[in-house]
């Protein structure tokens, strides 16, 4: 008898602990409307997903498949591989509000004087990010020298966490 009260006892108890289990927190930039999280924290029991660099899908496959043409620009490119993520996501019953970290890799565009086309990223990021989709994950973008494909100007790698 002993045994079932305590049985009852842990039963009663275990609804309360799963409704009290802290959420993924996302911490806002401070005075700031920019589509990206200052922080974001994990509670215990968080699983956590690593998904691989994504690079962008060929949109023109008549063009040569080592240049930009074949790609489209950084805008395109964005869109597309966000897109490929997205898709990684859901086969993982996941979705793009479940990112809650975002590398990302920009190639200077020949087109704009060498330099990353971070204005074409953001117009291809805010599709997924920001608006309709208000989860912001914590976010770098850094200029790098080349990617393995030269017609590549973007790839993306996320982390994403459920609880």
């Amino acid at each position: 008898m002993k045994t079932n009260r305590y049985a009852a006892a842990f039963a009663l108890t275990l609804p309360l602990t799963v409704l009290a289990a802290p959420a993924i927190v996302r911490h806002k930039i401070p005075d700031s409307d920019f589509p990206i999280a200052q922080a974001v924290t994990l509670p215990p029991g968080t699983t956590i997903h690593f998904i691989s660099g994504q690079v962008p899908p060929v949109v023109d496959k008549a063009a040569d498949p080592n240049a930009s043409a074949a790609f489209g620009d950084t805008k395109t490119q964005t869109v597309g591989v966000l897109t490929k993520i997205r898709e990684i996501l859901q086969g993982m019953g996941l979705s793009m509000g479940d990112v809650v970290k975002m590398q990302v890799f920009l190639v200077g565009d020949p087109n704009k004087n060498g330099r990353a086309d971070v204005a074409g990223f953001m117009a291809g990021y805010t599709q997924f990010f920001g608006g309709a989709q208000p989860n912001l994950p914590a976010r770098a973008v850094v200029q790098v020298a080349g990617l393995s494909n030269p017609g590549w100007f973007v790839e993306i790698e996320v982390v994403a966490a459920k609880k």
